[in-house]
């Protein structure tokens, strides 16, 4: 999530109340996670495992409730709890904005789509030419959906990230600043579910095809020209290259990569990143010719 204007060190620190390691002009350009920060952004971490790898990421202000060395040409946020105060400044820099009208005044719809009745359209979407959104469906606020993208009846696109951290008291939400592109060609069938990243985009590519009841998770990037069948439910922060074929009642965990043109069968469990080009099936998922070949093992070993 990039800041409408860049931002100094002392600015950001100032808004959440922390102590600082670098000058106080150091430049800060937005917040992201892990997966997807960029030079001038603030990444957070909270826990002495991922302290290396936040400290190695391209992120240059780290938000880190410990006092280390500070790497060269980086700045450090020192707080008590990083995971309250990374949600301050997602409030601060997009607080959610209440809608009091059907279709937001701030949309922008492009020549030739069709808007069906009892649609909500939040604010600052962008829609392209020549789509048809269909009766029922949701989208939140600052979504971008290319040209002729069709959207049945009774999908959301825009929900939260299903990301929280366990306290004492009960689950702490990671509040959601991020946003869905979706790219021209796309078809979404109903009642799907796409949530919008925690920070970035939860990407829909190219010519991609949703079937009805799927479910997408936070900062997922699907390429292009994939089929995605019914009853598919996939987490957040996974890649899906081009032309990945998954059918219906599929689970993929969160974190992973399936590979270019690869074909998950069946009710698979994705428990690992997989390399293109093959057919897997299983739980956990293996290739499916080797999968079968342990199937018929297994079955002349038990007639014996």
């Amino acid at each position: 999530m990039k800041f409408d204007k860049p931002q100094t060190l002392k600015e950001i620190a100032q808004i959440i109340n922390t102590k600082y390691i670098g000058s106080d002009d150091f430049p800060v350009y937005g917040i992201n996670e892990i997966h997807v920060v960029e030079k001038g952004d603030i990444v957070f971490v909270d826990h002495p495992k991922y302290y290396d790898k936040a400290l190695n990421s391209a992120a240059t202000i780290i938000l880190i409730n410990k006092k280390v060395a500070c790497p060269e040409g980086k700045a450090l946020l020192i707080s008590d709890d990083p995971f309250r105060d990374f949600n301050k400044l997602t409030l601060h820099f997009n607080a959610f904005k209440p809608s009091n009208t059907t279709i937001s005044t701030t949309a922008k719809i492009g020549e030739g789509t069709i808007i069906q009745p009892n649609v909500f359209i939040g604010n600052d979407v962008i829609i392209g030419k020549n789509c048809i959104i269909h009766s029922n469906v949701s989208i939140y606020d600052g979504n971008i959906l290319g040209d002729n993208v069709t959207i049945h009846s009774g999908t959301v696109l825009g929900a939260d990230a299903f990301y929280y951290k366990n306290r004492e008291e009960g689950y702490d939400k990671l509040i959601s600043g991020g946003n869905i592109i979706i790219k021209n060609n796309v078809d979404i069938g109903a009642n799907c579910t796409i949530d919008r990243g925690v920070s970035g985009s939860t990407t829909i590519g190219e010519g991609t095809k949703i079937d009805n009841l799927v479910q997408i998770g936070h900062d997922t990037i699907i390429g292009k020209k994939c089929l995605i069948a019914s009853q598919v439910g996939i987490a957040g922060c996974v890649v899906v290259e081009d032309q990945v074929t998954i059918w219906g009642q599929v689970g993929v965990r969160s974190d992973i990569t399936i590979g270019e043109k690869a074909i998950i069968l069946g009710q698979t469990g994705v428990t690992k990143s997989v390399v293109g080009g093959k057919v897997y099936t299983g739980n956990p998922i293996n290739e499916a010719r080797q999968h079968l070949k342990e199937l018929a093992t297994l079955k002349r070993l038990t007639k014996k």
